[in-house]
């Protein structure tokens, strides 16, 4: 699911709406068919054979008679059909690609949950240095001094330090008009005053034109520039920092790299912050490249790229949900795995981020039992114990704040804050 542009509802349900349960239809029953003595007898199929000893026979064209002079059966007592050669090798060529397909994802989700078995190391809670993004509604006027007070005791003794505000969506040719935005300096300043220490960066997003005609085009030079422009934009109205969330991002764009490349000069010129949202790592090698023959949108990136990205900016958050594991345990083993491959691959010098799904939803792409914050958290955990438990610059980012329950943060408090 692409997360590019949030919209906050006017008014969320905590809870979804109930399936409809479909009705139980009875079966008619057979008609049995005419006495023999009376009336006609109803017509036979085409193709059916008469019936006989089940015990074999040859097909309907050469029906046996047994001892008692009654023909025998054929094969297939109950369609009196021989299936054909062609229909057996079409059955076991399905058979065959079944079990193609369906062991290695059984053998793939047993090795997940496997990874989220064990314990977490002593010590791997926050280090007061998470985030979360936060809905437009915080700069276009929605919100009120109230709200500032209400999110200040929401974040009391929690690790949060970044605040990533939706001040964007660009237009497709990287530019950012000032009337989205009318409120961001009222609410720098209302941060500072309620939440000393904490950040307030902008979160621009926009869609690429990776799959389809419409869209932002990275190969554009013209387009990058304006981005560029965009990002300085809102670091004059005080922004401390520029958070980027381009979707959906095939791996290995060099034009997205040549981005951040000109973004970090400017926003070190500011001593602002660079950061990004990020897709998942290749779970198995390569598989990004195999994922692309089947679907437009590959969903991963490889490893290597998820690397040369984190050495180009100051925080890089990990969308670690949609992730379409149909049960909690896998879901835990996958972001546990995602945890260390990430860690792999990113400087110390780079503050890496793990999102949390703050939100509820239940369709292919993402199973509301099963990705929940308790089983985030404690993936996380795990993937920080086996890869580098001691690791200063790291985090949580939970996604997004007007669709958080009490659940959602209580499982954060409960699994991530230092008990």
């Amino acid at each position: 699911m692409e997360r590019t542009e949030p919209q906050e509802p006017a008014a969320a349900a905590d809870d979804p709406s109930p399936e409809a349960t479909p009705e139980a239809v009875d079966a008619p029953e057979r008609a049995e068919p005419a006495a023999k003595d009376g009336g006609a007898s109803p017509p036979e199929p085409a193709g059916a054979s008469a019936p006989g000893d089940a015990s074999g026979g040859a097909p309907r064209s050469e029906s046996v008679e047994g001892a008692d002079g009654d023909p025998s059966a054929v094969p297939d007592g109950r369609s009196g059909k021989r299936r054909s050669p062609w229909v057996r090798r079409a059955r076991r060529v399905a058979l065959a690609v079944a079990l193609l397909l369906v062991v290695p994802l059984l053998a793939a989700e047993t090795a997940l949950r496997v990874n989220y078995m064990g314990d977490p190391a002593d010590g791997t809670y926050t280090r007061d240095r998470d985030a979360i993004w936060l809905g437009h509604a915080w700069v276009d006027g929605r919100k009120k001094d109230a709200d500032v007070t209400a999110l200040a005791r929401r974040l009391d003794g929690t690790g949060i330090r970044d605040l990533y505000v939706h001040t964007g969506p660009m237009e497709h040719d990287g530019t950012l008009p000032e009337s989205l935005y009318p409120k961001a300096r009222w609410l720098i300043d209302a941060v500072h005053r309620e939440l000393p220490g904490v950040r307030v960066q902008a979160f621009l997003g926009d869609v690429l034109a990776t799959e389809g005609p419409d869209g932002m085009r990275l190969e554009r030079a013209a387009t990058r520039a304006a981005v560029v422009r965009s990002a300085g934009q809102v670091l004059d109205v005080g922004y401390e920092g520029v958070h980027l969330d381009l979707e959906p991002l095939h791996s290995g764009d060099r034009d997205y790299l040549s981005l951040l490349d000109d973004l970090r000069a400017v926003t070190r010129a500011e001593d602002a912050q660079l950061s990004v949202a990020a897709h998942q790592i290749d779970p198995l090698p390569a598989l990004h490249s195999v994922a692309g023959l089947f679907a437009d949108h590959p969903k991963w990136w490889s490893q290597e790229f998820f690397g040369q990205v984190a050495r180009r900016v100051d925080q890089i958050a990990v969308m670690s949900y949609d992730t379409a594991q149909p049960l909690e345990g896998t879901y835990g083993g996958y972001v546990a795995q995602q945890t260390s491959l990430a860690l792999e691959v990113t400087p110390p010098t780079t503050h890496l981020l793990m999102g949390l799904p703050f939100y509820h939803e239940s369709n292919f792409d993402h199973w509301g039992h099963a990705e929940t914050v308790a089983a985030a958290v404690r993936g996380v955990r795990l993937g920080l114990s086996r890869t580098d438990a001691d690791r200063e610059l790291f985090g949580v980012a939970p996604y997004i704040d007007f669709a958080a329950t009490e659940t959602n943060w209580n499982e954060y408090r409960e699994g991530w804050l230092n008990p």
